[in-house]
């Protein structure tokens, strides 16, 4: 993206499409947005530890799910397909990533580490995935299939 155009894009964090796409604001972070937005998937990850695995498994279910509207309606509205600040993609693969691990201080950021790891180097198939599907699905499901690597791995692991 040129710097024209980066300088022209424009979120508005009123718009609640927009704020959730954002991941709450942390996807404006001008270094690491992507990051920042798993960072954010932290206090949701703890939030949803309070339900039941299957309450869990449904509300991550329809994160991802809407998460396709919600990447798709922001990046159509800004004119840049998957913007760096968009990160509910993020928040999603972090919730995958987390599915019916134990809470720890130390499994939280294994988890933060491993997704990371599979969402900045897209080992295949998550590099074709990224490259060749489009619109708010093609967001979204890169990082939920780093979600489930890194949740596989977090199995093997805890």
């Amino acid at each position: 993206m040129t710097e024209s155009k980066k300088e022209s894009v424009k979120f508005t964090l009123s718009n609640p499409i927009h704020f959730l796409a954002l991941g709450f604001g942390s996807g404006l972070s001008p270094k690491a947005p992507g990051t920042f937005g798993t960072v954010a998937a932290i206090p949701v990850f703890l939030l949803f530890t309070l339900f039941t695995p299957l309450i869990y498994a449904i509300a991550t279910l329809v994160v991802c799910i809407a998460g396709i509207y919600i990447c798709g309606k922001t990046a159509e509205d800004v004119g840049v397909h998957d913007h760096g600040a968009i990160v509910w993609d993020e928040i999603a693969g972090y919730l995958i990533t987390m599915f019916l691990i134990p809470v720890s201080w130390q499994s939280i950021l294994v988890g933060f580490i491993l997704f990371r790891i599979f969402d900045i180097f897209k080992p295949w198939p998550i590099s074709y995935l990224d490259k060749y599907v489009h619109g708010g699905f093609g967001i979204m499901i890169d990082d939920v299939v780093a979600g489930l690597m890194a949740l596989a791995c977090m199995h093997f692991i805890f």
